[in-house]
């Protein structure tokens, strides 16, 4: 990168010159800045989060149908259809923050499918790791795809989660889509990551 380009690229960045806890729990660290702009003006409120990283799964089975599971999302207040997906496990019991000695992502992401699903696979692919809302959020979605998956046991959900498993073709996915019924935007680009 040229000079100028870095001297314009300087430019951009915003400078937090305050920020508070609003809500600082084991489950998010929601906070309130102040931020210098580029052109020294400060703004605020603004408000941003943290919150533990999570793995998508696109997940096919020996059939090609997909594994989806349907569940309530409580920010749209509706039940949803999507891939398996779930936190990385922390060692230090947060949900958020750096952490030395957070499980591995692919170990989650086959760990999340087996509970979620009772499905196992042999052949997984990392097609992406993503800052999962980069606007207001510090955390990433890290997602895999998994073939070939087999049924190798029942669900075993979190006391929090209750969802049904349903199998689903691609072109079953893709009127899904347009009609706004699958609705989480990640998943929705897992699945055409999965398919370059």
């Amino acid at each position: 990168m040229k000079d100028s380009e870095m001297k314009d690229e300087n430019r951009l960045e915003w400078e937090e010159i305050k920020s508070e806890h609003i809500v600082q729990d084991e489950w998010i660290d929601f906070r309130r800045s102040a931020y210098r702009f580029p052109d020294g003006q400060v703004f605020e409120p603004y408000y941003s989060y943290s919150r533990r990283d999570y793995v998508v799964i696109v997940a096919a089975d020996e059939d090609g149908n997909y594994i989806c599971v349907r569940q309530f999302r409580h920010g749209i207040k509706e039940i949803t259809t999507e891939f398996p997906a779930g936190g990385i496990e922390r060692s230090d019991g947060c949900e958020y923050g750096p952490d030395m000695f957070a499980e591995e992502a692919l170990d989650a992401a086959k760990r999340e499918l087996m509970e979620e699903t009772g499905y196992i696979s042999d052949e997984w692919r990392h097609l992406l790791t993503i800052p999962s809302n980069a606007t207001i959020a510090d955390n990433y979605a890290v997602i895999f795809e998994a073939r070939n998956c087999r049924k190798a046991g029942s669900q075993s959900l979190d006391d929090t989660e209750f969802l049904n498993v349903k199998l689903l073709s691609r072109s079953e996915i893709s009127e899904m889509i347009e009609a706004g019924e699958f609705q989480q935007a990640i998943h929705v680009m897992a699945l055409l990551l999965s398919e370059q």
